[in-house]
């Protein structure tokens, strides 16, 4: 996949343009709160996620305007394809090829990148919400039903929720739980499935790209930690009877405390070196190796599943990881079109590559001193 031009009008801080990057390796360079990651940004939303800064739809706005638009000429699926989106304040349009489509969720099936932001550098040692973020946002690249699932997922739990602190003021409405339970144990079941059968996948690429990034010397072996004790070899139907279980459990925890205590959205990722939990034991060499093999794998079955390269956008971290690592990095992602930022001056010039530089949210073709 390559991006051929990007086109943006009253988007955050930059100032109207259309920029053509190459197809090997484009560096982003400029002092902090520039712009530089509202570009990244602008070519991410294309693979039909939110934001990866957790940004709301409304923020994309520049301000004082009522209008944004990102326009994306690319490559993929052997011919050359647009995307368009437009944003209202809290509302949006999508157009892939002149065809308005319901979400950017649909733009995924022909655009696919691998974002590698400062906040998966977290991703070990932070909270599971990052790990279940990572997990889910990889999956719904390959299958946009998942990313369905998740919604009536959310939702329904928010009603659970609802009628468990009701059930505290008003006890009989605890006849009506069950009706909540079987929609969400259902939901759960499929989505701890996929997930689970993602796992399977992604930890083959990552003890392979783990061992390279090692030098041999370590094992990296990933764990899916289920609330239900949902294992690899689990059907949905095992699932389901596993969450019933769980939910029974936890039925009086629920209702004391209003809110739901088991399924997927309490579900956890483990990373163990040589045997070893890298939370509580990894160095932090150690831990950003995790984090790069997780990334690498990413974007490999993002490339196995479409057969072809995802667009690599890395915002900001080669200068969080050693000059072996970086090397590492940038050779494993040799192939696909790449996007870099940075403050410092780039060291990655060349024919092949493309320099931009960023100052008060202008984008200017070539580098120049700051």
């Amino acid at each position: 996949m390559i991006v051929k031009s990007l086109e943006f009008s009253s988007f955050r801080n930059l100032k109207d343009n259309i920029i053509e990057p190459c197809e090997g390796i484009n560096i982003i360079f400029g002092d902090n709160a520039q712009g530089k990651t509202n570009l990244l940004e602008a070519i991410w939303l294309f693979s039909g996620g939110h934001s990866f800064r957790g940004s709301k739809e409304s923020e994309f706005l520049r301000f004082g305007e009522k209008k944004s638009e990102l326009t994306l000429n690319f490559f993929s699926q052997m011919r050359e394809q647009e995307a368009k989106i437009s944003f209202f304040g809290s509302k949006k349009e999508v157009f892939l090829n002149g065809v308005k489509k319901p979400s950017s969720a649909y733009l995924s099936q022909c655009f696919s990148s691998v974002i590698f932001s400062p906040e998966h550098l977290s991703l070990v040692k932070g909270g599971p919400g990052l790990r279940r973020k990572f997990l889910d946002g990889a999956i719904c690249q390959q299958d946009i039903k998942f990313a369905v699932l998740l919604s009536k997922y959310q939702r329904t739990i928010n009603q659970r929720n609802t009628l468990l602190k009701e059930i505290n003021r008003h006890p009989e409405l605890k006849e009506t739980l069950s009706i909540w339970d079987d929609s969400l144990i259902s939901l759960g079941a499929q989505i701890i499935f996929k997930r689970l059968s993602y796992i399977e996948k992604l930890r083959k690429h990552a003890l392979s790209f783990h061992r390279g990034i090692s030098g041999e010397k370590e094992e990296l072996l990933i764990e899916y930690v289920s609330t239900c004790g949902a294992s690899l070899d689990d059907t949905v139907y095992e699932i389901t009877e596993k969450l019933y279980k769980a939910f029974e459990k936890s039925n009086r925890e629920d209702i004391f405390l209003g809110c739901t205590n088991a399924g997927p959205h309490r579900d956890d990722l483990e990373f163990y070196i040589n045997g070893l939990k890298t939370k509580n034991f990894g160095s932090q060499g150690q831990q950003r190796s995790v984090i790069l093999s997780l990334k690498l794998s990413e974007a490999q079955l993002l490339w196995d599943y479409f057969g072809e390269p995802p667009v690599v956008l890395l915002d900001d971290v080669l200068s969080e990881i050693d000059k072996s690592r970086q090397e590492y990095l940038l050779s494993n992602t040799r192939g696909c079109q790449t996007f870099i930022t940075g403050c410092e001056v780039p060291m990655y010039e060349s024919e092949k590559n493309k320099i931009f530089t960023i100052r008060d949210g202008e984008v200017l073709e070539g580098f120049e001193k700051i």
